[in-house]
C-alpha cells in the first residue's frame, strides 16, 4: 500500500504532503480542480504516463512478491520521480529506468478507468477461475502445477525437435563442411610453438651466407695465436685468460660450422611453405592452440550430427507420449474449471443483479494445448460479448468479477479508479459503491468520484479544490465529509435536505 505521498510543483499544485491509510481513499471536488492531475502524478511515479511534478515521492509498503536481482528491498520503499531537463526515477535512492519501474510495479499497482477495456481476455478469465479453485481445492492446485511444469518441459523438447528438423535438411552439407574443416587443419598437423621455431630457422637461413663469409675471415685469428702466447711467455705473464678465450672462440666457431652444415641440408622452400600454412591457420583461428581447440569442438559437433537421427527418434517418441499425458491432464483441468465456472455464475448473478445487469455466462471453447491447458474462455452477458458492452456495463461487470475473485487474492496491492462510477443511475451508483467497498477490504483503492454513495464509503476522503489558479488537497474530517457529500448532492450551495442526506449516508 501507499503510506505517504509528497508532491512539489505539480502545475497548479505548489506542494502536497499526505499520510495515507488502508482501504478506500476517495478524491472529490469541483471539475477542473486537479483530481486527475493529482492521481496521474502518483501513477507516473510507478512508470505510468508522463511525470508532471518537479518532485513526486511515494512511500510504499513492499509487496511480499516484489523481487528484483538488482535491488535489495527494505520493508518500506521510497519511489521517487524528479523532473528537470528530463525525468529520472529511483527506488530507495537507486536509479531505475521508467520501463523497468513499470514492469516491477505493474502487478501491484493497477489503473482502471471508464475508458479502459482490459481484464476480459481469456487469460484473465482463466486466471480468475483458477485462483478461485486454488484457494479452495488443493487437488486442483497440484493438478495445475503438474500440468504447467510438464508443459514447459514439453515446449523445450518440442523446440529441440523443431531445431533438429530444421537442421536435418542441411545435415549432409553440415557434415561435409565440418569434415572438410577438420581435415584441413589435421592435414597441416600444427604443433604448439612450431611457428616460432620455423621463424627462427627462416631468420638463420637468411643470414647464413653472411655468417659463413665472416667466419672464414675470422678464422685467420688462430694463425696469430702462437705468436701472442710467445709474447706472454717472454714477458713472464700469465696467458691463461688469452688461452681460455681462444679455446672458447674455437668452440663457438665449431658450433657455427655445425649449424651451417645443418642449415645447408634444410629445404628453404619447404620451410617457407610450412610457414605460409601455419600463418594461414593463425590468421583464421588466432593461434595454433585455438585452431587445435576448434578441431576438438568440431569433432564433438560431428559426433552430434551423426547422432541426430537417434535423437530425433527419441524426441518424437517422448513428445507423442507426453502430448497424450498433457491432453489427459488438460481435460481434467477443463472439467474442473467448467464446474467452478457454473458455481461462479451463480455467485456473480447476485452481484450483477445488484448492479442492474443480467446474468453472465462463461463460454468455453477448446483450442490447441498451451500453457493454460486446452481452454479458451469469454463472457456472454445477455447474448452480448464483452467487446460489445457499453463502457458503464463493461466496468460494472469487471467490478463484479473482481469482487468474486477476492477469495483467491491474499495481497491485492493498489487499485486506482478514475471516475469508474461516472454516468450511472442512483441504484447503480449504490451498487458500484458497495462493490468498491468490498474490494477495499483487500486492495488500497484510490477513486476519483462525483457520486455521494462512494464518497460515503471512504476510509479517507480527500477534497481537491482550486482557487485563483492554485490547487490544494485537504484531508476531510467527518464534518468536512458531510459538507462535501452535501455539495456533491446539492451543488455549491447545498440545502438542509442535502446536508441531512449526507449525514444519513455517513451514519
Amino acid at each position: 500500500m501507499i503510506n505517504r505521498v509528497y508532491l512539489k510543483n505539480l502545475i497548479s499544485f505548489s506542494e502536497v504532503e499526505l499520510e495515507l491509510e488502508k482501504g478506500l481513499v476517495v478524491l472529490s471536488g469541483p471539475s477542473g480542480a486537479g483530481k486527475s492531475l493529482f492521481m496521474n502524478s502518483i501513477l507516473s511515479t510507478f512508470g505510468y504516463g508522463t511525470a508532471e511534478a518537479t518532485l513526486c515521492e511515494v512511500l510504499v509498503t513492499k509487496p511480499s512478491r516484489l523481487v528484483h536481482e538488482a535491488f535489495d528491498f527494505e520493508d518500506e520503499l521510497t519511489v521517487r520521480s524528479i523532473k528537470k531537463e528530463k525525468t529520472r526515477y529511483s527506488i530507495d535512492g537507486q536509479n531505475i529506468s521508467k520501463k523497468a519501474l513499470n514492469q516491477l510495479f505493474s502487478p501491484f499497482v493497477q489503473f482502471l478507468s471508464v475508458r479502459d477495456k482490459s481484464g476480459f481476455s481469456s487469460k484473465d478469465l482463466l486466471t480468475l477461475i483458477d485462483n478461485n479453485l486454488i484457494a479452495k481445492d488443493k487437488t486442483f492446485k497440484k493438478l495445475l502445477k503438474e500440468y504447467k511444469s510438464r508443459y514447459e518441459k514439453y515446449k523445450v523438447k518440442l523446440s529441440q525437435l523443431e531445431k533438429i528438423k530444421a537442421d536435418e535438411a542441411k545435415l549432409v552439407e553440415l557434415i561435409e563442411f565440418t569434415e572438410f574443416e577438420i581435415d584441413k587443419i589435421e592435414s597441416i598437423n600444427p604443433q604448439v610453438g612450431e611457428d616460432e621455431e620455423l621463424l627462427k630457422v627462416k631468420h638463420q637461413l637468411s643470414r647464413i651466407d653472411k655468417v659463413n663469409d665472416a667466419l672464414e675471415s675470422a678464422n685467420g685469428i688462430f694463425s696469430f695465436e702462437e705468436s701472442v702466447s710467445e709474447v706472454y711467455r717472454l714477458l713472464d705473464k700469465d696467458d691463461s685468460i688469452f688461452s681460455d678465450m681462444m679455446n672458447q672462440l674455437r668452440a663457438d666457431f665449431e658450433d657455427i660450422e655445425s649449424l651451417s652444415d645443418e642449415l645447408a641440408e634444410v629445404d628453404i622452400e619447404a620451410v617457407l611453405d610450412r610457414l605460409e600454412k601455419i600463418s594461414a591457420l593463425k590468421n583464421r583461428y588466432g593461434s595454433i592452440e585455438e585452431a587445435l581447440a576448434y578441431v576438438a569442438e568440431k569433432k564433438k559437433e560431428l559426433a552430434g550430427y551423426k547422432n541426430i537421427e537417434q535423437d530425433k527418434s527419441m524426441l518424437e517418441s517422448f513428445l507423442t507420449m507426453e502430448l497424450t499425458e498433457l491432453t489427459i491432464l488438460a481435460k481434467k483441468i477443463s472439467l474442473t474449471r467448467k464446474k467452478s465456472a457454473i458455481a461462479l455464475e451463480k455467485v456473480l448473478k447476485g452481484y450483477l443483479s445488484e448492479l442492474k445487469l443480467p446474468a453472465l455466462k462463461f463460454l468455453f471453447s477448446t483450442v490447441s494445448l498451451n500453457e493454460n491447458g486446452e481452454d479458451e474462455i469469454e463472457v456472454i452477458l445477455d447474448g452480448s460479448r464483452a467487446n460489445t458492452l457499453s463502457g458503464g456495463e463493461f466496468n460494472r461487470v469487471r467490478l463484479a468479477l473482481m469482487v468474486v475473485a477476492l477469495s483467491g487474492v491474499k495481497e491485492g496491492g493498489v487499485l486506482i479508479l478514475d471516475e469508474i462510477d461516472a454516468n450511472v443511475s442512483g441504484d447503480e451508483s449504490i451498487a458500484i459503491a458497495n462493490m468498491i467497498s468490498k474490494l477495499s477490504e483487500v486492495y488500497q483503492i484510490f477513486a476519483i468520484s462525483h457520486q455521494a454513495h462512494l464518497a460515503s464509503k471512504a476510509n479517507q476522503h480527500l477534497l481537491i479544490e482550486k482557487s485563483k489558479g492554485v490547487s490544494r488537497v485537504t484531508l476531510l474530517d467527518k464534518n468536512g465529509q458531510i459538507d462535501e457529500i452535501a455539495r456533491i448532492i446539492g451543488g455549491e450551495k447545498p440545502n438542509e435536505e442535502a446536508l441531512s442526506f449526507a449525514k444519513k449516508l455517513l451514519n
